[in-house]
Order: C-alpha cells, then structure tokens, then sequence
C-alpha cells in the first residue's frame, strides 16, 4: 500500500495487512460503540419505594370512596414515588470486544482512511517552542484544520502547544483510538510511528 508523503510528491510504502484491509463496516461500528460505552460512568443514581421520602399512612380508607387502594405514597404510580427498577451508580456499561476483533477492526478504519486519502505520512513533525500559534501556522501550511496527529513519541512542547487548539490532538500509537481516527477529517501519522503501529496491530 502507498501513502502520500506531506510535503513532497513523494509515497511511502506501507504494509498491507494493516493499510490494505477490506472495509468492514458492521466490524468497526462494533468497536466504536464498545469504545463509547466502555468510557461511560455509572454515576446516575435513582431513589426506589423505599428511599423516596414517604410515609406508611394509608392516604385514605380501603373501602366505600370511589377511588382506587392506594396504601402509602411511596407507590411508583404517585407522583414524588420510588422508581421500579431504579438506575443504580453500580450499572456497568461495558462491553467485551476480543483482541483479533479490535485488531481486525483498527486496521479497517487505517484502510478506509487511506483509501478516501484522509491518511497520510509525514517524515517528522515537532515544534520548537511549547506555542500554540506555531503549531496552528504550521498545520495551516500544510493544509489541515482537523487532524489527528501520531507521532512516535509526544515531546512537551508539541503537547503544550496542542492542547488549546480544539480541532487538532497529537497521541502516540498507542494511545489512538477507533472514535479519533472516525472523528477527525485528516490523520497524519509519522514515519516512525507506521513501525509501531504495525507491531500494535500486526
């Protein structure tokens, strides 16, 4: 597989397996939503019947009022009742997704990106000082807006200077995720990152 170097008219090669792969579409939305759902939090708490503040007084009598039994208003049909089946700060959302799956998975989307020419390689790519409009005007001179940047290894200067900039993140190979590379329009990978990509999902 060929992919385009920025900054000259020139390609790198890249290994099939990863960059070659046939798109699989239901494959990748599996991982995405299991990356999604694995982020969530089980932080919604909800009161049941006998939680909510109530008290044990029949509201009125059994018999003879035309009304329907009604035997203390904690009831889930009253309102300022307890829920039936209250949300629990112990839910657990997440979701299994095997190894050779998410691999399989990885190597689709670098595929689809490279094959719409959303992905390309670069030779390296810092900046000399922890400036924001560095990195901002020298994205802009190489034509990219939202781009997800990876790079073998994040110095402190390129990660100072990106983090204000809210359409650009730079992560390491291991830390790019199926959402990111979905998400942003452009994914520049280094030269050496290709090699540790291709050890992660190999």
């Amino acid at each position: 597989m060929e992919l385009k170097l920025l900054g000259n008219e020139g390609t790198v090669s890249a290994p099939d397996t990863i960059f070659g792969r046939e798109y699989n579409e239901p494959l990748i939305h599996q991982i995405i939503i299991a990356y999604q759902a694995n982020a969530r939090s089980g932080n919604r708490a909800q009161k049941d019947r006998e939680q909510v503040k109530h008290t044990t007084k029949k509201p009125w009598r059994q018999k003879g009022t035309g009304r329907a039994r009604a035997g203390m208003s904690s009831s889930p049909l009253w309102r300022g009742g307890g829920r039936i089946f209250p949300n629990s700060p112990e839910e657990n959302f997440t979701q299994k997704v095997n190894k050779k799956m998410y691999r399989a998975g990885m190597q689709s989307i670098y595929s689809q990106l490279a094959r719409e020419g959303r992905l390309s390689v670069i030779d390296s790519f810092s900046v000399e000082a922890p400036k924001t409009k560095l990195l901002a005007e020298k994205l802009k001179a190489l034509g990219l807006q939202s781009v997800l940047l990876i790079t073998d290894s994040v110095d402190e200067n390129l990660f100072l200077a990106s983090r204000n900039l809210a359409h650009v993140e730079v992560v390491e190979p291991g830390q790019a995720d199926p959402l990111s590379l979905v998400r942003y329009q452009n994914v520049v990978i280094t030269k050496a990152a290709i090699d540790k990509i291709q050890e992660i999902l190999a």
